[in-house]
């Protein structure tokens, strides 16, 4: 079992690999909004278990007493997203997000409720909506085994740093495929310039899904031997931002995560679960006892000045999933093995067609 930060060797970016017109934060990350914690607890043992758990924090106060306005946008809905009715009900998050795999999610979820009574302030809390993201990594992973408890859980919620998580095959990533090779965990921020607000968004995946590979435009399907005919699998994409968002607004920045999954070659199959939530940081929008009684649409930006974090969603999530492919090591598991995706002839091919 462990739990990581990012490690320092060179990511896409760190090689000219940079999708989009905007810049990242100071550490690419979607720890780099403001507030935002996250951290993973991985589960390696024997020759069968693959699996892990990433928690995602809007802020380390009190998210029961202090909700943050947040929405959920699917693309295809073949997954068990815990908490999502509520969660687009009520357009607000009281709990951590945790990502799992999908047998895992009762354990995650209950450890969840427990962590969220336990809080100071939550004596008389009756009902806790639990939100618990998943993808199924049943190919590496023995995953009817139900390896992963309640006390992982809380592990990887006490993992969460305001620093940037590790990628690639940790936590909720450990066991996953993406496009035909090791997927894992990814993250990627952007900050816009000031004279266009000036606020950050960060995204973080969990890459488990299929499709024909491609990077800045570029079909990469053909480094397989023989191509990738997968089609099937899941993504989960949380994104956060430090802009005053209400959920309404919040439900089209999450949208505009797809365009980023498609850049990258997604199919969204029959048999994909593509999912995502975004959520705001930004003080003045929080749900407490005394702001609930406000719009929040009297405090978030207008319509007229979406546009850039609309284009913002989109590039950080493209980013995101490379990153997660980047980062992922080839592993054994429950049912063979994975690749990872092979570095050089990439870099050579982007090379060649002017794209670095």
């Amino acid at each position: 079992m462990a739990s990581g930060l990012a490690a320092s060797a060179p990511r896409p970016r760190d090689l000219g690999i940079a999708p989009g017109i905007y810049a990242p934060g100071p550490h690419n990350s979607i720890t780099d909004v403001p507030g935002v914690l996250a951290g993973h607890l991985t589960l390696i043992e024997g020759a069968d278990i693959r699996t892990g758990i990433t928690a995602v924090l809007p802020h380390p106060g009190s998210l029961y007493q202090e909700r943050v306005p947040a929405a959920l946008a699917v693309a295809n809905g073949f997954g068990k997203l815990a908490g999502a009715t509520q969660l687009r009900e009520l357009g607000e998050l009281e709990t951590p997000i945790l990502l799992t795999n999908t047998l895992a999610v009762p354990a995650a979820a209950a450890a969840l409720i427990g962590w969220t009574l336990a809080q100071p302030g939550n004596e008389a809390v009756r009902s806790v909506n639990p939100v618990v993201g998943e993808t199924n990594a049943g190919f590496l992973n023995d995953i009817r085994r139900r390896a992963l408890t309640e006390e992982h859980a809380l592990q990887a919620l006490s993992a969460a740093r305001d620093v940037p998580p590790a990628e690639g095959a940790v936590g909720a990533g450990t066991g996953t495929i993406c496009l035909g090779w090791k997927g894992g965990i990814g993250s990627s921020s952007r900050l816009l310039p000031a004279e266009q607000g000036g606020y950050g968004l960060g995204v973080l995946v969990q890459t488990n899904f299929g499709g024909r590979l491609q990077f800045l435009g570029l079909s990469f399907d053909d480094l397989r031997r023989p191509p990738s005919a997968a089609a099937d699998g899941s993504i989960m994409i949380l994104l956060a931002t430090d802009a005053p968002l209400s959920e309404r607004n919040l439900s089209r920045l999450a949208a505009r995560t797809f365009a980023g999954l498609a850049r990258c070659g997604a199919a969204f199959s029959n048999g994909s679960g593509d999912y995502a939530i975004a959520f705001s940081t930004h003080e003045d929008v929080r749900r407490t006892a005394v702001r609930r009684a406000q719009p929040a649409y009297l405090l978030e930006l207008p319509n007229d000045l979406l546009s850039p974090l609309l284009q913002a969603a989109a590039e950080a999530t493209e980013e995101a999933i490379l990153n997660s492919l980047w980062a992922a090591q080839p592993m054994t598991g429950h049912r063979g093995s994975v690749e990872a995706l092979p570095h050089e002839p990439v870099l050579a091919r982007l090379r060649a067609a002017g794209q670095i």
